[in-house]
């Protein structure tokens, strides 16, 4: 009884293409402008190699930023593949 269960919820698979790369994309810059706004030190140490190039960022706010873009970027490319738009 699960098991048909579990496979009536599966849905199709989901194949990269450009469009998931932009998409994963576009939410990660989001995810970097909403930290840039909100972190309270996001230039803490330990310091990147060149923190104008990461504005400013330091490694702990830049890999919070991109983790929570990624963590985004799965529900958007989820969402949007499970309501059929790509």
């Amino acid at each position: 009884m699960l098991t048909s269960t579990l496979l009536a919820a599966a849905t199709t698979p989901l194949q990269w293409s450009p469009t998931v790369g932009i998409i994963m994309i576009i939410v990660n810059i989001i995810a970097i402008a909403f930290g840039k706004s909100t972190i309270k030190y996001p230039s803490s140490e330990p310091a990147l190699p060149s923190p104008n190039l990461f504005g400013g960022f330091g490694l702990p706010a830049l890999l919070a930023t991109t983790a929570f873009g990624h963590i985004l970027g799965v529900g958007v490319i989820l969402g949007l593949h499970n309501l059929g738009r790509i």
